[in-house]
């Protein structure tokens, strides 16, 4: 069967067990050759490629549910419900999104992109579904990184205690994005690694190949269940949930799996059903992948590995640029210390983690264990940094207000991939941080335009004495060969005029700030432009001198303009009379697509910028 052809996951119903085994080859090959050219989440899709194949082969959507934690690895699951044809546009501008997306597809019941709501939205389609007394089966496919989120224990309590006929695909690959950490990682390695685990796997398998209804399996995963209520082993965590258990599965065993999801699609009641996978499966480097390297890819040569992005060698992401003055402050203190919610290889922090491994802290998916943990650091005496992406510190908002801002503690927030981050979507982009956190009190904001300022701002941060956070994009800046540090005045701006008469003021902040001084010298503009790094506290003085010119001023913002700089800007500004123009997000969410693209469709490009001046000059 060509992938081409499918339109619906109907018609692999009528294939054999050895015509899905080809069916999952061509498949990898596909999402492999495809991702290489477009970018996008590789390994976590090979890993899965069988699972999912039998998830549509036993459950009929779109009548049944099917939920797949984040949404990153539903590649196959779109390519079994017609949209290979799209594929070439994966993640580009109006293109397909790289995530579930119900307007996409019928069969797309759910869509996020952050971590551990598969749960609970499943359990609340289970409740929907019996309050109407309609018919349909639930399930949810979770990883071993993200079910050990609290919000995934929240769930879990609560799908016990309601008792709701739905199935819990648990995806058990050691490995969630990087290697997963705490205690409950612990539970369950302790699970794959005990001598009854691997009896009852054999057992298992043994068990299925004999039994053509799969009722057998369920009684012998019973047995097992109580013979590790027993004390033989530890019982799994899913147990202790009121949780009936199967497992474990060989995820890439398609008839196994098959017969597995049969009989739990005929269970009374929540069932978890635990099932083993590679992940990077079929393509050696992301197989041998332990660091993530291969969860999120650009596009790279198959042959090679390597990507086909390189940076010139003056520049650096903005992540490897906090890191390395990280590492360097860290090496003249001792106390500070380095934490991240399972994002080490993302921001950049994995060469801080071996220089200083009893320093660096790895949390998991738990950003507001995160944020609160560190008030404890510092209440304790060290000087902590929090590595979190804009779009998940989401989710420690009361942490930050709470616990670090209402008790003033002295720790930096680095808010990696704020702004646009592009293809990764609606949900990932770091727009809405400043917005967010603008309302806090004690609070301290900013954003660098260059290096050299990232370095001053992060000194300035861990000498302040205050909760300070730091913003910086997805990309890359020119990095200087040598960088000292120096402090800046908390809540300064500085200005750059260029003529002797300006005709009106650009207030902008982070990398753009030296791009639009170089078109406006470039084009000859007579213009004042402000680097706005704080924005909290703003620059009043200056703001109050720049007010007084009584020339029209133009806000250039890459994020939300709601609550944003520009808000603080016209709260400030109400007593004047400036003609005050606002370029920046309105009040919706942005959708995927490149960066460059994005920025043009928001009208938030040098060109807008430049256009909305000529216009008014």
């Amino acid at each position: 069967m060509r992938l081409y052809d499918i339109e619906s996951p109907d018609q692999i119903r009528s294939l054999t067990i050895p015509q899905l085994n080809a069916l999952a080859e061509d498949i990898r090959h596909f999402l492999i050759h495809s991702i290489s050219k477009t970018g996008g989440h590789l390994s976590s899709n090979l890993g899965i490629v069988e699972t999912t194949i039998a998830m549509h082969y036993v459950f009929h959507g779109p009548q049944d549910k099917m939920i797949f934690d984040v949404g990153h690895q539903a590649y196959v699951h779109k390519i079994l419900t017609g949209r290979s044809t799209l594929f070439p546009t994966l993640r580009q501008l109006d293109g397909l999104s790289g995530f579930q997306k119900r307007k996409e597809s019928v069969y797309d019941c759910w869509e996020a992109g952050h971590s551990s709501t598969s749960l609970s939205a499943a359990l609340g389609y289970a409740a929907a579904r019996d309050i109407l007394h309609q018919d349909y089966n639930v399930v949810a496919l979770i990883g071993d990184g993200a079910i050990t989120s609290g919000m995934s224990m929240e769930a879990l309590n609560d799908i016990g205690a309601q008792k709701r006929k739905m199935i819990i695909i648990f995806n058990d690959n050691n490995m969630s994005i990087s290697k997963n950490h705490g205690g409950m990682e612990k539970r369950i390695t302790s699970i794959r690694s005990s001598r009854v685990y691997r009896n009852v796997k054999q057992d298992v398998k043994g068990s299925l190949d004999h039994n053509k209804f799969g009722t057998e399996t369920l009684k012998f995963m019973t047995a097992f269940r109580d013979r590790l209520k027993k004390g033989l082993i530890d019982a799994p965590l899913f147990e202790e949930f009121n949780l009936d258990y199967m497992g474990p599965v060989n995820g890439h065993n398609i008839a196994e799996l098959i017969k597995v999801f049969e009989t739990a699609k005929e269970h009374d009641g929540p069932i978890v059903v635990h099932v083993r996978t590679k992940k990077g499966k079929g393509y050696s480097f992301a197989e041998q992948d332990t660091v993530g390297k291969w969860h999120g890819v650009s596009p790279f040569n198959i042959a090679t590995g390597q990507s086909l992005m390189k940076l010139p060698p003056n520049e650096k992401s903005w992540s490897q640029i906090i890191s390395d003055a990280l590492i360097q402050l860290a090496k003249k203190d001792p106390k500070i210390v380095a934490i991240t919610p399972a994002m080490a290889q993302g921001s950049k922090l994995m060469k801080f983690a071996k220089m200083f491994p009893d320093r660096f802290f790895d949390c998991g998916i738990a950003e507001q264990h995160a944020i609160t943990m560190a008030c404890g650091m510092s209440l304790g005496g060290l000087h902590p940094f929090v590595s979190v992406y804009s779009s998940f510190l989401q989710r420690a908002y009361d942490q930050m207000n709470h616990d670090l801002a209402r008790m003033n503690l002295p720790v930096v927030v680095g808010i990696d991939r704020a702004g646009l981050v592009g293809d990764d979507g609606e949900t990932h982009q770091g727009v809405f941080d400043i917005a967010m956190l603008r309302s806090i009190p004690n609070l301290i904001l900013s954003q660098p335009k260059d290096a050299k300022e990232a370095y001053d701002l992060l000194y300035t941060a861990f000498t302040s004495g205050k909760p300070f956070c730091i913003r910086y994009p997805r990309g890359q800046a020119i990095v200087p060969e040598t960088i000292a540090f120096d402090s800046i005045p908390i809540g300064s701006w500085t200005k750059k005029q260029f003529g002797l008469q300006p005709k009106g003021i650009i207030i902008a902040y982070g990398p753009d700030v030296e791009r639009i001084e170089h078109t406006v010298q470039e084009n000859e503009y007579e213009m004042i432009v402000v680097n706005a790094r704080f924005f909290k506290p703003i620059d009043e003085h200056l703001l109050t001198s720049l007010l007084n010119l009584n020339l029209p001023i133009y806000v250039f913002e890459t994020d939300v303009t709601m609550g944003g700089l520009s808000s603080a800007i016209l709260e400030f500004q109400n007593q004047y009379k400036n003609k005050i123009h606002i370029l920046g997000i309105s009040d919706h969410f942005v959708e995927h697509g490149s960066i460059r693209a994005l920025r043009k469709n928001e009208h938030i490009d040098l060109e807008s910028l430049f256009k909305e001046i000529d216009a008014h000059g």
